[in-house]
């Protein structure tokens, strides 16, 4: 049986995920108190269900204390168990829920939208780590319905699931990282002006990386890394362990890198790759374009 649990902040997008499970044909349950979870399977399993996906969050109360054991329980009955967590920076949450008028869960007796998220984030903190992390703060809903998408697609994967994450730093290292590298340091091909509307998945600017010392040295330096502490994280019950790659813009170094990097380990581990950049070069262009189809300010 192949259970997905969805869990996160309020506002992260976790209706958009579960819509994407209801569409794929997973059995779809909102807001279950994460007590109820172990019934919940056993009378699936009964029936012949073979999919399900379940939010539990923190309008289950204080029961939601026992999903980690739940959890435990549920791995080891043999169940392929996806746990996807949502995120997103404070500021993005503020403006969902501005533009969307609604309340906040945690918003009541006097609590403010701020002391809200906050009061979330520090209840939720531990269950961020049983999971598969996705900062939502800069990602379309198309594109979180892809990465979601592409999640429940992968194998059934036994030990720990390792994702290479692309990121710029002139907008923020996401909060989904588990390791962070800085390639900030190495050559830039966005001073070329053949290779600056590039990206590192495309030929030229692979030719010019992959002949730079310093390049393979940075990524043989993260390889070996990893590759030494690897054991250690699985050690630790670790299903998912998020390696971010970042550079200025997240266009052409660290998605070089994450590339090469999720090749070095495939065959070994489940690899995921994904590029923040893409995310937000879409977001850009649909912004400016909303921005140009916007009528002009009042006379």
């Amino acid at each position: 049986m192949q259970i997905v649990l969805i869990s996160g902040l309020s506002g992260s997008g976790k209706s958009i995920a579960l819509n994407v499970l209801e569409d794929a044909g997973y059995y779809v349950v909102d807001n279950l108190p994460a007590a109820l979870l172990p019934e919940l399977v056993d009378h699936l399993r009964s029936a012949g269900g073979e999919r399900v996906a379940v939010v539990v969050d923190m309008r289950s109360g204080a029961s939601i204390e026992v999903l980690p054991q739940e959890v435990a329980a549920l791995r080891r009955s043999g169940a392929d168990l996806r746990f996807i967590f949502l995120e997103a920076r404070d500021d993005a949450l503020i403006a969902r829920f501005s533009e969307t008028r609604r309340r906040h869960p945690l918003a009541v007796g006097g609590v403010t939208l701020e002391e809200a998220i906050q009061r979330e984030r520090d209840a939720l903190a531990s269950i961020a780590e049983l999971g598969h992390r996705i900062d939502t703060s800069d990602l379309l809903a198309n594109t979180l319905r892809a990465w979601v998408k592409g999640f429940i697609d992968l194998a059934p994967a036994e030990g720990l699931t390792l994702m290479f994450e692309s990121f710029g730093f002139k907008y923020g290292i996401p909060l989904d990282a588990d390791l962070v590298f800085d390639v900030r340091c190495l050559p830039n091909p966005h001073y070329d002006p053949r290779l600056r509307p590039l990206t590192g998945r495309d030929q030229p600017v692979i030719d010019f990386l992959r002949t730079i010392p310093e390049v393979a040295r940075m990524g043989e330096d993260i390889r070996r890394f990893l590759a030494d502490w690897l054991p250690a994280y699985v050690g630790d019950n670790r299903s998912y362990l998020t390696v971010a790659i970042g550079c200025t813009g997240g266009q052409h170094r660290s998605v070089y890198l994450a590339e090469w990097l999720a090749t070095q380990f495939r065959g070994r581990l489940e690899v995921i790759v994904r590029h923040r950049s893409d995310a937000r070069r879409i977001a850009d262009r649909a912004a400016a374009g909303a921005n140009d189809a916007a009528p002009g300010p009042a006379a």
